[in-house]
């Protein structure tokens, strides 16, 4: 049975704990091979033998408390933005007076039923505006695991739990609006992490935004309008002046400018006419075709980028290993920690309350109480509060949102996230010849042609496939009918023309072209009869960013090496012109042998990544330790890269590789300010020299500033 991969949008989680249980319970999906779930993205990616029912997989989520919507994700986004404002609004509408108050109240001024404004207020903000904060902490503890909902719900509710036991006569200091401020905090915290996930995001949903939503489609004559879920292959569809081009198909009739700057970035409209294919979320600019559908839903172009992307936002890389094991731990260790200190501070706050004393003169917000019950509690709470993991959850999935989102704004769609990871440490970048380093579509250099000739030899290449031939047919001249062609392998075309024989084809003697040969141009030679006519050189232009992109490279630390099939002489020319080294230049080679260049490289202890377009290159795609294809190329190619060039070329190599740099970059900055954060507050906290207003304060901006951070990728 083939694999099948599958997305699920999973709601309710909070944290890189919640995420986890709902990885692991996947994972156990008989079935199941690979499961990742990714917190910034709500999305779990599911790879199955093809066997398992997407409702079998749904049931293993909700079986641990969680989720899974059937909206569309930003239809999702856009309810839970809206939810979230007004929970917020009334959060800190409550919160707001409240902390007014308390701070007239540590000032001495006391307004008269302020412990009931606390215990109401905050009741209303921690029940009513943060209730799913609430839920996300019941759903963990009935499951068995700690999240950063039951951290907040904890410290919220004992906060606001000392003000219940002020009014019930105890003494103890009150709480009650640093718990309305907790939930305040964390719900504000909330609101600016959607805002700029959706930000980070969009290149996404610009994407599935620029597929057609219906089709007009000819059958028997008629035109009817249908979904493109609808499509199946070997349809023929209208395409009208302005609309946009709803699959992948190849033109049957008409011509057209198409505008495909949305997919490949390039601004200039391209010329579609009989047999030249067309991609899906194109837009026809200047006439109307028939187009024969080739590839109908995930099969088309776009749906498998948009498919490379968010498997990868979706997926993890082994720095994320690490982050993973210490947040699994963190939860009850921070809770444990914080029980300690509560305890520690209930029992021993007459032998050590000289500290707090001390303290207080340089820290304002160190609790005044000395009773045992109030600074246990003041120290348990500020814990709870400061430790939420938030950080670490963010700190991989953050940077990778936007590191994806920035390469395939440059054309370069990253299909496998632990390429970023990888392509940082590149040494060597194997690259293909043909399609890769030249535009692999061969084009006239040089001609030595009457004008009779040269409309014979258009005439006659127009009806041959040879690849060389639509590079000739494609050059103007006067018109010229020919009913009828025969072409002889290896040797070229012959046709009767006025009674005329005439030939166009292989040399008769290579050496009277040995200028144009030397220059790694192919040479197609036309007679009359016995006698030579003239001559028409092809070549594969290079591609003009070719040069410019191995500088790049080079700058970068990179060396550049060429592995090609093509003739010594054709390979040296390439490689003298855009820049690479003669010792690293291979030609003449068969496509296994590219593979063992790479694992010549390989063994010599550097990270390698080899750029290819075609069948031949796909081995070396996959045993690279990177693979690159260019979008041009084909399935194999591009099933087998990590990485697919879009829009440009071999420039946009460097470019990845820049990218993939500052994105681990990043990663390495937000786990690192992330692990500080905690180790040196946390201390803090258990010594009761954090008030839990700062507590909050603080951990809202950890969590913001890897946010923050993990932009400036996209920048």
């Amino acid at each position: 049975m083939e694999g099948k991969n599958l997305s699920l949008t999973v709601t309710g989680m909070t944290c890189a704990s919640c995420a986890r249980i709902v990885e692991k319970k996947l994972s156990k999906v008989d079935g199941v091979s690979f499961a990742g779930v990714n917190l910034a993205t709500e999305t779990a990616f599911v790879v199955t033998d093809g066997t398992v029912p997407e409702e079998l997989l749904e049931k293993a989520v909700l079986s641990v408390g969680y989720g899974v919507s059937r909206e569309r994700p930003q239809d999702l986004e856009e309810g839970r933005y809206r939810k979230a404002r007004i929970n917020l609004s009334l959060a800190w509408a409550i919160t707001g007076p409240l902390m007014a108050l308390m701070v007239f109240h540590m000032m001495g001024i006391h307004v008269p039923g302020y412990l009931w404004m606390e215990i109401f207020g905050g009741a209303v903000v921690i029940f009513g505006a943060g209730w799913g904060a609430l839920r996300g902490a019941w759903i963990a503890l009935t499951h068995g695991h700690g999240n950063m909902d039951v951290l907040v719900s904890l410290g919220a509710l004992a906060a606001w739990s000392t003000a219940l036991l002020g009014a019930l006569g105890l003494n103890v200091s009150s709480f009650g609006a640093v718990g309305a401020m907790i939930v305040a905090l964390h719900l504000t915290g909330r609101f600016i992490e959607s805002h700029l996930r959706g930000r980070a995001a969009k290149e996404i949903r610009a994407l599935v935004g620029i597929q057609a939503r219906e089709a007009r489609v000819l059958k028997d004559g008629l035109e009817m309008t249908l979904p493109i879920e609808a499509l199946k292959e070997g349809m023929t569809l209208l395409v009208r002046p302005g609309e946009r081009i709803p699959s992948d198909g190849t033109v049957l009739s008409g011509r057209s400018a198409v505008d495909e700057s949305m997919i490949t970035g390039e601004p200039i409209p391209v010329s579609k006419e009989l047999g030249d294919p067309v991609t899906g979320g194109s837009v026809a600019v200047t006439g109307s075709m028939e187009i024969e559908v080739t590839r109908v839903g995930e099969d088309t172009f776009l749906s498998r980028m948009i498919a490379l992307i968010e498997e990868a936002q979706g997926a993890k890389i082994p720095i994320q290993a690490f982050a993973d094991r210490v947040t699994g731990a963190f939860v009850p260790v921070v809770a444990l920690l914080a029980l300690a200190s509560g305890v520690f501070w209930y029992t021993s706050i007459d032998r050590f309350g000289w500290f707090l004393d001390r303290a207080s003169a340089w820290l304002p917000w160190v609790v005044e109480a000395r009773d045992p019950l109030s600074v246990g509690l003041f120290a348990f709470v500020t814990t709870i509060v400061i430790a939420c993991p938030c950080a670490l959850g963010l700190a991989t999935p953050m940077a990778l949102i936007t590191g994806t989102g920035a390469a395939s704004k440059k054309g370069l769609v990253i299909g496998n996230a632990e390429a970023i990871q990888t392509a940082g440490d590149v040494k060597v970048v194997i690259l293909d010849k043909t399609g890769t380093l030249t535009l692999g579509r061969p084009a006239l250099a040089h001609m030595d042609l009457d004008r009779r000739a040269l409309s014979v030899a258009i005439a006659m290449e127009s009806m041959s496939n040879h690849p060389l031939a639509k590079a000739i047919a494609e050059i103007e001249a006067d018109p010229l009918d020919v009913s009828s062609v025969e072409e002889i392998v290896g040797e070229g075309l012959k046709a009767l023309i006025d009674g005329e024989e005439w030939t166009v084809g292989r040399p008769l003697s290579m050496e009277r072209y040995s200028d144009q040969l030397e220059l790694g141009r192919t040479v197609v030679e036309v007679r009359l009869g016995e006698g030579v006519r003239g001559f028409l050189a092809l070549e594969d232009p290079i591609r003009p960013e070719a040069s410019s992109a191995i500088e790049e490279l080079r700058s970068l630390g990179i060396r550049p090496v060429m592995a090609t099939g093509d003739n010594r002489g054709s390979a040296a020319l390439v490689a003298r012109a855009v820049g690479i080294d003669p010792e690293d230049v291979h030609s003449e080679i068969r496509p296994e042998d590219k593979l063992s260049i790479v694992r010549s490289e390989q063994a010599k202890g550097v990270k390698v990544l080899m750029v290819g377009d075609g069948m031949n290159d796909a081995a070396a795609l996959k045993g690279a330790d990177v693979g690159v294809a260019i979008g041009s190329g084909t399935d194999l190619a591009i099933d087998s890269a990590d990485m697919v060039i879009v829009s440009g070329g071999v420039d946009r190599i460097a470019q990845g590789i820049a990218i993939s740099r500052k994105t681990f970059s990043v990663i390495r900055q937000n786990l690192f300010w992330a692990f500080a954060y905690n180790l040196l507050a946390l201390p803090l906290a258990m010594a009761g020299l954090l008030h839990p207003v700062v507590a909050e304060v603080a951990m809202t901006f950890s969590s913001i500033s890897v946010i923050l951070n993990s932009m400036r990728v996209g920048s």
